[in-house]
């Protein structure tokens, strides 16, 4: 089977985009007049990597996506692409002065410790609707819910209110899902990290923007089939019993 083509790949890689990114090279395109949306997109990636992320775009320079633009256009770069032009496009590309109005927000479903027999909690951080699209230090909201082999459920919605300016900016996130075993976001420096884990919260990273619902699902079949022993402590399997998971886990 032959594999799919430069241009075919990125447009499966910006159908995943988020869409306030994908509005901002959008914007950024028509801004930049003759470059065209996929053109700037693969002169992106080629600066920034992928997944392109609000962190990766913040750090991205004029000279850089000049010399991208240039790469992914070989010839056919319009002479006329001004310095007024290229600043105004990385404006764009960083969010400035680009806004969308959010998708709305879940409902939470009340929940009493203990509804769920043998669950986990887990946060995800959150910028849009129920979309798995934050990073931790950054995201406006972390989405909070409990999971067991048999059910799950949104039980919360945690907005991080505003820190003392003395305050530890990544110690206050943490404290606020302290309660959960899991966060799952799609960056977290290093610092950031060990402060989430002397918290208790094991921290995993995606690759990607996703829904919610699609990490819910993915971890309760991992939770009604063979968890790794850790996630059966947390779970409130006995140690006795975690042998089984140990097993299946190494086969």
């Amino acid at each position: 089977m032959s594999r799919p083509s430069a241009a075919t790949r990125s447009t499966h890689r910006q159908a995943r985009l988020p869409a306030h990114l994908a509005l901002r090279i959008a914007l950024a395109a028509r801004a930049l007049r003759d470059v065209d949306t996929a053109r700037l997109l693969r002169a992106v990636i080629a600066a920034v990597g992928e997944p392109i992320t609000e962190t990766r775009l913040a750090k991205l320079r004029a000279s850089r996506l000049r010399a991208r633009l240039l790469d992914a256009a070989g010839e056919d770069l319009p002479l006329a692409l001004t310095e007024r032009q290229l600043q105004s496009a990385l404006g764009l590309l960083k969010g400035r002065g680009v806004s969308m109005p959010e998708a709305p927000l879940p409902t939470p479903v009340p929940y009493r410790d203990g509804e769920l027999p043998d669950s986990v909690r887990i946060a995800c951080s959150s910028d849009n609707g129920e979309s798995l699209d934050g990073i931790f230090s950054t995201c406006a909201r972390f989405l909070i819910y409990q999971i067991s082999p048999r059910e799950s459920r949104l039980i919360d919605i945690r907005e991080p209110g505003p820190c003392p300016e003395d305050g530890d900016r990544h110690g206050c996130r943490a404290l606020l899902i302290a309660d959960c075993q899991l966060l799952y976001t799609l960056s977290i420096g290093g610092p950031a990290a060990a402060k989430v884990i002397r918290a208790g919260v094991h921290p995993v990273k995606l690759p990607a923007p996703l829904f919610a619902r699609e990490i819910v699902g993915e971890l309760q079949r991992v939770l009604a089939t063979a968890p790794p022993p850790w996630l059966a402590k947390a779970m409130g399997v006995k140690p006795d019993e975690r042998v089984r998971f140990t097993s299946n886990h190494c086969s």
